[in-house]
């Protein structure tokens, strides 16, 4: 599908607000996971504003599903649900706070929106695929998005429910992964290097697609191939930077999990300032 010129410009302005969203959520002194939520921004915008089917009701058995397997970055979501109207700004400024209901991973029964509990990485995309072959079973044309980190993927699990997803031919699946190239502690080549991770997708049976997870078009592209494929799940490797946006954070693990310093902070506002100029124009 061809996109216009302003339908990019408007999904790049409504990441711009997601990562505006972000920093809201951790303000000086506030630890929270700025890299792995900023690099996965892009991609949540295209989601759930473009490309997936939401509705007012974020219960509403029409919907599309989409499962963080990287659960750490569960601040992504949590600013498309406030653009979405699913919690409020009030509840955004209280992130992991105990008067507050959105917590620092996803929890199921306190946050509309939520799909799975994850956060202990590795499981997500069996959750992801025991959805996506139930809807299968019951006839629905919903679709099942699930986002797992390249860190992620050390974990043996993931692999098996690849090996799984292509054996049941699950084409309402599609996992991607947020290429970001750093881990909690370090650099994933520098931990347990995965390589080839478009070849290694394809081995396992899967239709493996290769993009800048920061370019709206080929984001979008890639959703649209992995609709339009039948037979098999779809594997979008999208190659990111951690922290993306946020200088003093790019490529850095230390900003896996941070609380920013009242100079950061104010670096991180004025970054959001000019993602939002340069998005519109």
């Amino acid at each position: 599908m061809a996109y216009t010129e302003q339908e990019l410009r408007d999904l790049r302005l409504t990441a711009a607000q997601l990562r505006a969203d972000l920093i809201d959520m951790i303000p000086p002194g506030k630890v929270g996971h700025l890299g792995g939520s900023s690099s996965i921004m892009d991609v949540t915008a295209a989601l759930y504003f473009k490309h997936m089917r939401v509705f007012a009701d974020p219960r509403d058995p029409r919907r599309d599903r989409c499962v963080f397997s990287k659960g750490h970055a569960v601040l992504a979501q949590y600013a498309a649900f406030a653009e979405l109207g699913y919690v409020s700004r009030e509840d955004l400024r209280k992130v992991k706070t105990l008067d507050g209901t959105l917590q620092g991973h996803p929890d199921m029964d306190h946050t509309p929106g939520i799909e799975a509990v994850t956060g202990s990485l590795g499981q997500g995309l069996s959750v992801a695929l025991g959805m996506a072959l139930g809807l299968r079973l019951d006839g629905s044309a919903a679709r099942v998005f699930c986002v797992v980190g390249d860190g992620e993927l050390d974990e043996g699990q993931i692999w098996e429910a690849a090996m799984a997803g292509a054996a049941y031919r699950a084409d309402n699946l599609v996992a991607i992964i947020d290429r970001n190239g750093v881990q909690a502690t370090d650099a994933v080549d520098r931990v347990l290097p995965n390589g080839r991770l478009r070849e290694k997708w394809a081995a396992f049976g899967w239709n493996a697609l290769e993009i800048d997870g920061h370019d709206m078009a080929q984001i979008l592209d890639a959703l649209d191939a992995a609709k339009a494929c039948t037979g098999r799940p779809t594997a979008i490797i999208a190659n990111t930077v951690k922290g993306k946006g946020f200088a003093f954070a790019e490529g850095k693990a230390a900003y896996h999990n941070a609380a920013l310093t009242e100079d950061e902070y104010r670096q991180a506002l004025d970054a959001v300032a000019r993602m939002r100029k340069e998005a519109q124009q």
